[in-house]
């Protein structure tokens, strides 16, 4: 009868310890993901930037190019 009171009395903590470091797990994963959404975001923001910087440049090309047809001799 006194064993079962030494093994509760001991698996108390040991639950407790093990319950604590699953809590601390959980949020170290949902920070990790919180920290994979924000880098997405920012891949996703730079993506839409250079897009439209290419498309600029394009532009500027493909004006540049009509200027230099104006002035050739034909």
């Amino acid at each position: 009868m006194w064993w079962i009171v030494g093994v509760m009395v001991c698996s108390v903590p040991i639950i407790a310890i093990i319950t604590d470091h699953m809590r601390s797990s959980a949020q170290i994963k949902g920070q990790f993901i919180q920290d994979q959404l924000e880098l997405e975001r920012i891949k996703q923001q730079n993506y839409l930037l250079e897009t439209e910087k290419m498309k600029l440049e394009l532009e500027r090309m493909q004006i540049e190019s009509s200027k230099e047809d104006v002035y050739k001799i034909k």
